[in-house]
């Protein structure tokens, strides 16, 4: 049966045939699948069963499609070595047994057991310049991607539900490379070969790192504008996917082949051997580390952009006559320091325009980084730095309760518990005068033995010390005036 196909095939696939070009596999790979799909079934249904009566254990079948096989093996073998340094030819040939290799293997049910083209592929010579001609058209299409006039704009910014990471476009067709080139790798015959393509995959993303690095250094001193944010969301994004891809049954497969590599090749210490035996870190760690320090420098650089900002506008604030302000009896009602509003409006106006411009994971480090930072000044230069009678500490209370908490309370439940030493000054400053005596007594008594927990944690403080609490009464000026 195979005798007058390999006849056919030599004669149209061989000499100087105008079916034998060079450029054209797509022909004689075309031709060998259409005749495994054309005799299919007359094998399944006349020639199995003669084979089954007599007893044999042959697959008809896949017989006759190794025969045709080795047809297109003896052809690869032939072609490849004029084709090595013409990168286009090359990487058209390699396209197209790939496209061979899956439908051979999908729709004709052709074992990965069985002599195929990944053998011929896996060669060193032929797996060199493959390796070569992968890392040349990656390199190119990166080029190309992040000059495009769209790189840093996501396809889907219209549809809220979907761009939910805020991807820039150049990110998004990166990490679409990278999964072509696993596609195009991941029926290779060894592990190692598998392997050295992952260091290929590692190399490209550490490059568009780089990459990603020096565009945001020409962006630094614009660190709210939109490109800048567009790199945030995209170092983040190439994060998120290869964490996701760790987890990856292909590529846990691939560290336990590194794992074994490694300890043949005593690279690595044995802790680190360890953390990858028992799958704590991944074959991506090292690039995720990066990411991850990347992102972290871009978002501080932000917090302390914007930290700034607020801290000029809170000039005034700092300011304030808290000595000499009037009591909440003394107002009809009582309204927000107009000392405040400054600082206010410029922190509300920065939150809703990195919340637009950064995806939600980001915007929440963002956002819970620079209330760290609110909270510390405030306590700090503002309430710590000034004396307060009971229409002061009432004025801060409102401000900072009615006014700078609710600002985040679209972001969380309780604003307040991210501003721990605001809150609880705020209560220490506004206690009325029985309890606050009550209060400084207990400290004083206990000064020098161990702190006065349960009296603090009555009135609602857990986060500031009993030294603290000492400092904030001693800043109120609204004690009885007891004669002594």
């Amino acid at each position: 049966m195979l005798t007058p196909l390999q006849k056919r095939f030599r004669y149209h696939f061989r000499g100087n045939r105008q079916t034998n070009v060079i450029s054209k596999p797509e022909w004689y790979l075309a031709q060998v699948l259409m005749w495994i799909g054309n005799h299919t079934q007359f094998l399944d249904e006349k020639i199995q069963p003669i084979l089954d009566k007599a007893g044999s254990s042959v697959n008809a079948r896949l017989e006759f499609s190794r025969g045709l096989m080795m047809l297109v093996l003896e052809k690869l073998a032939a072609d490849i070595p004029c084709l090595l340094y013409d990168d286009n030819l090359f990487c058209h040939l390699v396209d197209e047994v790939l496209l061979f290799e899956r439908e051979l293997h999908s729709v004709h049910g052709y074992p990965g057991t069985f002599a195929n083209c990944m053998h011929i592929l896996s060669e060193e010579t032929c797996f060199q310049r493959w390796l070569t001609v992968e890392r040349k058209f990656a390199l190119q299409k990166m080029d190309s991607m992040l000059s495009s006039e769209a790189a840093w704009i996501s396809q889907y910014k219209d549809i809220t539900d979907v761009d939910e990471m805020k991807v820039p476009d150049c990110a998004e067709t990166f990490m679409t490379l990278l999964l072509v080139i696993t596609d195009r790798y991941k029926h290779l015959p060894t592990a190692s070969r598998k392997l050295q393509f992952l260091e290929l995959q590692k190399d490209l993303v550490d490059d568009f790192r780089i990459r990603l690095t020096q565009v945001m250094k020409e962006e630094t001193r614009a660190s709210l504008g939109f490109r800048y944010c567009a790199i945030l969301n995209a170092v983040n994004y190439i994060s998120t996917v290869l964490a996701d891809w760790a987890d990856n049954v292909f590529f846990l497969q691939l560290q336990q082949a590194a794992l074994e590599v490694f300890a043949e090749n005593n690279t690595l210490s044995k802790l680190q051997l360890g953390q990858l035996a028992s799958m704590e870190s991944s074959v991506f760690d090292d690039m995720i580390n990066l990411l991850e320090r990347l992102k972290h420098d871009m978002l501080t650089r932000q917090v302390d952009h914007v930290f700034r900002e607020v801290k000029d506008a809170a000039k005034l604030y700092k300011k304030e006559r808290w000595l000499s302000l009037p009591s909440q009896a003394e107002q009809a009602v009582m309204s927000l320091s107009s000392a405040a509003c400054p600082f206010l409006l410029t922190l509300r106006d920065r939150l809703l325009q990195l919340e637009q411009q950064l995806c939600f994971s980001l915007f929440k480090v963002f956002w819970q980084m620079l209330v760290e930072k609110l909270d510390i000044y405030i306590y700090q230069e503002i309430i710590l730095a000034n004396h307060f009678n009971e229409g002061g500490a009432a004025q801060l209370q409102f401000d900072m309760t009615r006014n700078l908490f609710p600002l985040f309370s679209h972001y969380c439940k309780r604003p307040e518990n991210y501003f721990k030493h605001v809150k609880e000054a705020c209560i220490v400053l506004n206690l009325n005068i029985g309890s606050a005596l009550l209060l400084k007594d207990v400290l004083q008594s206990t000064s020098g033995q161990p702190p006065a927990t349960a009296a603090l944690n009555e009135v609602g403080i857990y986060k500031l010390a009993q030294q603290d609490v000492e400092i904030l009464l001693n800043l109120r000026t609204n004690w009885p005036n007891t004669g002594k």
